[in-house]
């Protein structure tokens, strides 16, 4: 039952299992006439088995199958994966999270709606159906915001958009790079650290970009088991440390 159930989640939709179980939490329905299933499971494994992996034909589902994402985030972040490759959209749902990401970072009020209980379920759907319509997101992407917020799961957004550009990520060959940074960086800044982290890898390296504007500025880079903290607080908090040892 366990291994029906997950790659009812894991595989293409037209290769799920023939017996789904029973969830609790729906899917995205009414997307181009397709629903998926998202397991109510404390943690979903994209397959890490090696003989999961030899059963893969094509080696990107192979590497995808060895991604890890874990959670409930990790879930919907699978769910939205699989539906957005089936229908040749990774892209453009790629494109409109990364829009929703930097506008939930640069908004405080937006990013307030999405990470505070006090609202409602209904108000969140209401909110972001508004925001996304305003910025042109529509589709795939505009119906899962709305499954998330019906969901009272809109406060784990960030980490869904994660996941998903992992697995993104993971199709393609790409190595994922965790970058925290003050403020929003610029196309420009974002094109020079991948042509960094790329010379410093021989990999493709996406960036997942998240803006915390308690680190001051500098930037906190996380690739792998490789971390390089250049943040302005982590070098204020040092002199701190330093000029203490001095007294």
């Amino acid at each position: 039952m366990r291994h029906c159930a997950l790659h009812s989640v894991v595989l293409p939709l037209r290769k799920a299992c023939v017996r789904q179980p029973r969830l609790p939490e729906t899917g995205l329905a009414g997307v181009s006439g397709v629903s998926i299933d998202i397991p109510n499971r404390s943690r979903v494994w994209v397959s890490n088995r090696a003989d999961r992996a030899a059963e893969v034909a094509d080696p990107r589902e192979a590497r995808v199958a060895e991604t890890i994402v874990s959670g409930m985030a990790g879930r919907y972040a699978t769910a939205l994966f699989e539906l957005a490759n089936e229908a040749g959209t990774l892209d453009a749902v790629k494109a409109d999270l990364g829009t929703l990401s930097g506008l939930i970072a640069e908004n405080a009020d937006l990013g307030r709606l999405v990470r505070s209980p006090v609202f409602g379920a209904e108000e969140q759907s209401r909110a972001m159906a508004a925001v996304m319509q305003s910025i042109g997101i529509i589709g795939i992407t505009a119906n899962f915001v709305k499954l998330v917020a019906s969901n009272r799961r809109l406060f784990a957004l960030p980490t869904m958009i994660s996941g998903f550009n992992a697995l993104v990520a993971a199709h393609r060959g790409e190595v994922t790079a965790q970058v925290t940074a003050a403020e929003p960086l610029s196309d420009t800044h974002i094109a020079a650290l991948k042509e960094a982290l790329a010379q410093k890898t021989g990999k493709d390296v996406s960036l997942d970009v998240t803006v915390d504007p308690s680190i001051i500025g500098g930037l906190i880079v996380k690739l792998g088991s490789r971390m390089v903290d250049a943040s302005l607080k982590t070098k204020l908090n040092s002199i701190r440390h330093a000029m203490k040892e001095v007294r």
